[in-house]
């Protein structure tokens, strides 16, 4: 499992940078990046969790200010984009399992199991 959330997330930095570069792939490249980050996010530590919860707010605000930049703002605004879309899968995967977890601590706690 480690292998094929290392692999998701790696295809998905290199997709947001490609898709940044070059907007026009001819497919949804946004959401083939969410997706790969929902996986990549499968296998992310949860100590960690507070980490992405910051990229997913401070990416886009990086991705504002590049934007502004002659000649290198688009691309680089949108590789930063991108990469706060990767961040954002990440984060709902780190969220829905800790939500889960705390679900299923409840229902054993609730039936003496340990």
């Amino acid at each position: 499992m480690d292998k094929l959330t290392g692999l998701a997330s790696l295809l998905a930095v290199v997709l947001a940078i490609v898709a940044g570069v070059m907007p026009e792939l001819g497919f949804d490249a946004g959401m083939v990046i969410l997706i790969l980050g929902i996986i990549a996010g499968i296998g992310a530590d949860q100590d960690n969790a507070m980490r992405m919860y910051l990229a997913v707010l401070v990416l886009p605000m990086v991705a504002t200010g590049l934007a502004g930049l002659q000649a290198v703002g688009g691309p680089l605004a949108g590789i930063f984009g991108n990469l706060a879309v990767v961040a954002t899968g990440m984060a709902a995967t780190l969220i829905a399992r800790r939500v889960y977890e705390m679900a299923m601590g409840d229902i054993k706690s609730l039936t003496g199991g340990d």
